[in-house]
């Protein structure tokens, strides 16, 4: 019935206006108030509950009301209020039903009339809510990688970006005592080429770097990273801030491919990050592997895991030839460690590593040929390692290379109570031995006598959560807000105990003969932003005076 009301009413109305103009005023109105009585009476009748129809009414009504401001029979004003009053009417009564519907799941009152309700919701509604939720759908899809494989290719599923910056303060503090850099630099038994040993500096430096992962297949992975730093030093990414510079230097330290063929094995081949369980006594931080090395991590059962790691790595890549005698300088590494862990999850590990440098000592140049062995000098030094002169015979030309052979012995440990979880208390220890030292062969290839020193340890203690204790340039997990970490320890390292090119280059503003104390705090600011404090106060153990004081303040955040 209500279809056919509808008909009847859409039929006058397409009558109405199509009569000419020389059509009767009288006869216009009487259709349109025809019209419209039937529409008003429409709303008491009991079929008004099809929402279809009634949909189509309310449309048929607004095409009447306005084709009567367009006969003159009322005004825009009047017809306006008119609708808006039927609005607010609708509104409210749409209101009392929501209501009443409410009360009826809570079982308030009865459903009236036993009447089963259905929502229903107009035809172009549907579509205009389709269109959008597909179009919020696929956008959030695309953000976040998702998305359906005809929209997103495949393969950026498989790439991770990651990243870090670092804003630096540091304060570098020289004791009045200290000698002056001449007299480093005159020292032959122990040739330290040094700008500054007097003058307090300050300066701000900053550290970005840009990493990228691509999970290539189930078993293989890749990866690259951009950092900037200078390019002649292996041990620091910073730039120190200086207008007149101009731009900074960005170089590449990632590039490598990682394979796992089993759960217990991994393979790692190019330049990657230190495979290696250690602390800064003997590497830094920020010191990156050229190579390859096999990872193994088997676990016995959840109390008990073996792990050790195996590689060769290239230091130096040397041409031999009829004029240069010398030799490429490679490190060739072993390493094999217990991991226990208790039942609430506390452990203890500790790991024995064995790290062989060959062709890294200095050879004196034969009479003749003065230049034969020049590349035996070491492309990169801090301070502190004993040197000698390979040019001997040619005294105008002094060039300085290593005395003693670097072969390691190197104990690693470290306790991690979890007592107090999510605080973490963790003891490392760590203690180095250059077994390649020999004071006789020295002597037999330099001309100079020694004084054995070739021994370094270092005692660390840290407190709060384990993101920033573990070792490494950059947490490894997420940071969150008010995270804390504070850390104190104490290092002593001689001279000849490790290669003074690739150990901490803070303490002591890198190398060896040193000893002092350090102090670190974290605190986590926001998510994955973070404040640091170092502060290193060492002094020399047997070489020319130095006393160097270190402050580091940073501000760092890691997407």
């Amino acid at each position: 019935m209500t279809l056919n009301l509808v008909k009847f009413m859409n039929e006058e109305i397409n009558m109405i206006s199509t009569i000419n103009d020389k059509a009767k005023p009288e006869f216009k109105l009487k259709t349109l108030v025809t019209c419209l009585g039937l529409v008003l009476s429409t709303s008491t009748l009991s079929f008004a509950d099809e929402r279809e129809s009634l949909e189509q009414l309310k449309e048929t009504t607004t095409s009447l009301i306005e084709l009567l401001v367009e006969e003159g029979v009322l005004s825009k004003n009047k017809a306006e209020a008119m609708m808006t009053q039927a609005e607010a009417k609708g509104k409210s009564k749409a209101r009392a039903a929501i209501a009443r519907e409410k009360k009826e799941l809570a079982g308030q009152v009865g459903p009236k009339d036993n009447a089963v309700r259905v929502q229903y919701v107009p035809e172009h509604v549907k579509k205009k809510l389709r269109d959008e939720i597909k179009q919020e759908v696929m956008t959030q899809a695309k953000t976040e990688g998702w998305a359906a494989p005809n929209e997103i290719p495949e393969w950026t599923n498989r790439i991770v970006f990651n990243g870090d910056m670092r804003l630096r303060y540091e304060h570098d503090g020289f004791s009045e005592e200290n000698f002056l850099p001449v007299d480093f630099a005159s020292d032959q038994n122990r040739f330290t080429d040094i700008d500054n040993t007097t003058e307090n500096r300050d300066r701000t430096r900053v550290r970005a770097r840009l990493g990228v992962k691509v999970k290539v297949n189930e078993w293989l992975e890749g990866g690259l990273r951009l950092t900037t730093g200078p390019l002649t030093t292996p041990v620091s990414q910073n730039e120190t801030a200086n207008v007149s510079r101009g731009k900074y230097t960005l170089g590449l330290d990632r590039v490598f491919l990682k394979a796992k063929p089993y759960s217990w094995l991994t393979v790692e081949a190019g330049r990657f990050t230190n495979p290696w369980l250690y602390t800064e006594l003997v590497w830094d931080r920020d010191l990156a592997f050229d190579g390859a090395a096999a990872i193994f991590n088997y676990p016995f059962n959840d109390r008990l895991t073996t792990f050790g790691t195996v590689g060769v790595f290239p230091i130096e890549d040397i041409e031999t030839s009829d004029t240069n005698l010398a030799e490429s300088k490679w490190l060739y590494g072993a390493q094999a460690g217990l991991k226990w862990s208790s039942a609430n999850k506390s452990s203890f590990k500790v790991g024995l590593a064995y790290y062989d440098f060959t062709n890294v000592e200095g050879k004196e140049n034969p009479v003749g040929n003065t230049t034969a062995y020049d590349a035996t000098v070491p492309a990169f030094r801090q301070k502190g390692n004993n040197t000698f002169d390979i040019n001997r015979n040619n005294p105008a030309d002094p060039v300085y290379a290593l005395a003693s052979e670097f072969k390691l012995i190197n104990l690693t440990s470290q306790i991690d109570l979890v007592t107090f979880d999510p605080v973490h208390v963790t003891l490392t220890g760590d203690y180095v031995r250059n077994i390649g030292f020999d004071s006789g062969e020295i002597l037999r290839r330099t001309g100079s006598s020694f004084k054995e020193e070739n021994e370094g340890y270092s005692l660390r203690l840290d407190v709060g959560k384990p993101v920033f204790i573990a070792l490494a340039d950059v947490p490894s997990g997420p940071v969150e807000k008010n995270d804390w970490h504070v850390g104190l320890g104490y290092q002593y390292i001689e001279a000849d105990a490790v290669l003074d090119g690739f150990n901490n280059s803070n303490f002591h503003l890198g190398g060896t003969d040193a000893k002092g104390w350090l102090l670190e705090a974290n605190y986590g600011v926001a998510k994955n932003t973070w404040v640091q404090m170092r502060y290193f106060s060492t002094d020399e153990i047997s070489g020319l005076p130095l006393g160097i004081d270190v402050l580091l303040l940073d501000m760092n955040a890691k997407f």
